[in-house]
């Protein structure tokens, strides 16, 4: 499990191979087929806005504040005037931004924190494990809300939070799969013959230990969207006046009686891009598990 508790416990450090129709669930084509519209439509928002919607999501008119959907703003306005759909399309980069930079750098320290204990001897291992232990004995958004607070607000620091929150389930996997295959007959006589410690885990640990890796990043990065999303509505993500859902989402709270879009429309666009992610990551994980089996 990674620390913020989404997927695999903390003791299954290498996920096993299951038959076909047995543990792995097969997920419906069309269901996957939407996620990945889903998806696809998100990744347009955070890299394109400007194709979705030609509204500037800072634009402040008084006059049109806390307007109900429809009429000249699909989904209304917050307490400044400013669009809500805008500001959601525009919001999507920074919210993507935070999921996928964390679960980079999960999959980046995991990878190499894992090979490490696996490799590096009894005392450096027992070490990198002891700490992984103390990491895993806390929630992970409590981790990250204490790292945060730590570091302040900011896109960066929330990126850098949650990804400390989630390396300590991909270290477990890394260094599970490493000691698989270290104890390869093609590894054992690469050493043999000389090769060092670092060449060899880049030649043969790293390249064997991404996948499952990849393929647990896949279902992570919808909790860390979840995650950074916590950490805007507590003020510690992203600087106004940047639109984050998570700060729409605390913008609207006290507005729920006279203004529900301002919450509700932010709170979907989180809802659905989780989903999705998470559909597509099953499905990758049952593929993947389809072919190790």
């Amino acid at each position: 499990m990674s620390a913020l508790g989404t997927v695999d416990g903390p003791g299954s450090a290498i996920p096993r191979p299951r038959a076909r129709g047995r543990g792995a669930v097969r997920l419906p084509a069309w269901s996957v087929l939407v996620a990945g519209l889903v998806v696809a439509l998100v990744l347009v928002a955070a890299l394109f806005p400007g194709v979705l919607t030609s509204t500037d999501p800072d634009a402040v008119d008084p006059i049109a504040a806390l307007a109900p959907p429809g009429g000249g703003h699909l989904l209304g306005t917050d307490q400044l005037g400013r669009d809500v759909l805008a500001r959601i399309i525009y919001g999507a980069r920074p919210s993507l931004m935070i999921g996928v930079g964390a679960t980079a750098i999960a999959v980046a320290a995991g990878s190499v924190l894992g090979i490490l204990a696996a490799t590096g001897g009894r005392v450096l291992d027992e070490a990198i494990m002891r700490l992984t232990d103390v990491f895993l004995a806390f929630p992970g958004l409590l981790l990250a809300l204490v790292v945060a607070a730590v570091l302040g607000p900011g896109t960066g620091d929330a990126t850098l939070a949650i990804g400390a929150s989630l390396t300590p389930g991909f270290v477990r996997l890394a260094r599970g799969q490493a000691l698989v295959v270290k104890n390869a007959d093609y590894v054992r006589s690469a050493v043999t013959y000389g090769r060092g410690r670092l060449s060899n885990g880049l030649r043969h640990l790293l390249p064997n230990t991404l996948p499952p890796l990849l393929v647990l990043a896949s279902i992570n990065i919808g909790t860390a969207v979840i995650a950074g999303s916590s950490l805007s509505f507590l003020g510690l993500g992203p600087k106004a006046p940047t639109a984050e859902w998570g700060e729409m989402l605390s913008d609207g709270r006290d507005f729920m009686a006279t203004a529900w879009a301002m919450a509700v429309f932010p709170g979907v666009a989180i809802t659905l891009t989780v989903v999705a992610v998470n559909v597509l990551g099953r499905d990758l994980r049952r593929r993947f598990e389809g072919r190790e089996a």
